[in-house]
């Protein structure tokens, strides 16, 4: 019979980090054949697909309600492949809502679940300690804090590191001037990176702002801006550019965003993260609809949203190392005011570049990918 693992990266970054994790088990153990949701990554690897990031992406209550049809049958069909495909064991990467169901059916059927990348029980939902308690074999944390947290809770958490800092170690980049030279522009002009996200709820709500916030930045400095395009989006997702051909904006790689740019501005998530490990400042935004919005407040308990604040500061620090504008506040005038200050202050973005690059450091762990690799094989 030949081994199998079954696995769920629902979302983009999820299919990047599960792309590490399973490459490095394929290299040890060829023979394994790897099925469920990913996206291009684990495809390219040989994996096969039940469902693609792209129809999972899916984020706010109000869109889980009007994709609920959807989501009962992604869940049915899982658990027909399950059944009939009898995996040896589970990596279940992120994606919370959907992995901790997958979970509790995956244990009742005596199947190892591993959860890589835990839950963020620590900032909302903290019921879903107890269904990890009970259904999750072993869980893998990417965050330090993470440990004492769950040990609070009786869970024994196994901090492997933060596999975005193992993904940029790879990385090289062209200097500053050949970027320069490369895209035609001159020494003086200044970078700035607009990250609006990877779903499509995110560039309906935060990437207009985005655009009136470089419009207004384009009238005082001499600027060109670095668009991190999500490229499983399509023209349709980002037809909000056609009144804004008056901006210089250059097409680029979310990493090049991040490393040629003097300053981000970044939809609230694992991009704001991957910043921090650049050491680039930014800031964070975050809106959603109005009820997502009023449900969300009520629910989330932490003084800030942006992780880049959270590993900076901690978990119950009301301070912060970079801005959020959340809502209302993330307007096109808002941004640019927040954008203003640091652009016009080389102390404080020189300051809040090394206190991000300090934070860094706390995010670092011997290979995650080999780890989790390494804890899979003892379970196939």
């Amino acid at each position: 019979m030949p081994i199998k693992l079954f696995v769920i990266a629902g979302e983009v970054s999820g299919d990047l980090h599960a792309e590490g994790v399973i490459a490095e088990l394929l290299k040890a153990r060829p023979e394994v054949e790897v099925f469920g949701i990913g996206g291009p990554r684990l495809r390219a690897l040989g994996a096969t697909l039940l469902y693609d990031t792209r129809q999972m992406s899916i984020m706010g209550f109000v869109d889980v309600i009007k994709h609920a049809g959807f989501l009962r049958r992604v869940l049915r069909d899982l658990k027909e492949a399950i059944r009939r495909e009898k995996p040896s064991a589970a990596l279940l990467v992120d994606y919370p809502g959907m992995n901790l169901v997958m979970a509790r059916f995956l244990h009742e059927l005596g199947i190892p679940v591993i959860f890589y990348i835990s839950p963020q029980v620590w900032a909302w939902k903290e019921g879903r300690v107890e269904k990890i308690r009970k259904y999750v074999d072993r869980l893998l944390v990417i965050f330090d804090f993470e440990v004492d947290f769950f040990r609070r809770h009786a869970i024994n958490a196994e901090f492997v590191g933060h596999p975005v800092v193992e993904e940029l170690s790879t990385l090289t980049f062209p200097s500053r001037d050949q970027f320069l030279q490369k895209h035609g522009l001159s020494p003086a002009t200044r970078l700035i990176g607009l990250l609006p996200g990877s779903r499509r709820q995110e560039i309906a709500h935060i990437f207009p702002e985005m655009l009136k916030a470089a419009r207004l930045l384009s009238k005082e400095y001499p600027v060109a801006f670095l668009f991190g395009r999500a490229p499983h989006l399509d023209e349709r997702d980002y037809a909000i550019l056609s009144p804004y051909a008056d901006l210089q904006l250059i097409n680029c790689p979310a990493y090049e965003v991040m490393h040629y740019s003097e300053l981000v501005l970044v939809t609230s998530g694992t991009a704001t993260l991957e910043s921090l490990c650049f050491g680039v400042p930014m800031v964070v935004l975050y809106r959603t609809g109005t009820l997502n919005y009023l449900i969300g407040r009520q629910l989330v308990r932490l003084k800030n949203i942006s992780l880049a604040n959270i590993v900076s500061k901690g978990l119950e620090s009301s301070e912060r190392v970079v801005p959020e504008l959340i809502q209302h506040e993330a307007s096109g005038e808002g941004i640019c005011q927040e954008a203003r200050k640091i652009l016009d202050n080389p102390e404080l973005s020189a300051a809040m570049q090394r206190e991000l690059l300090q934070a860094r450091s706390r995010l670092a762990g011997a290979s995650p990918s080999e780890r989790v690799a390494g804890i899979l094989q003892e379970y196939l």
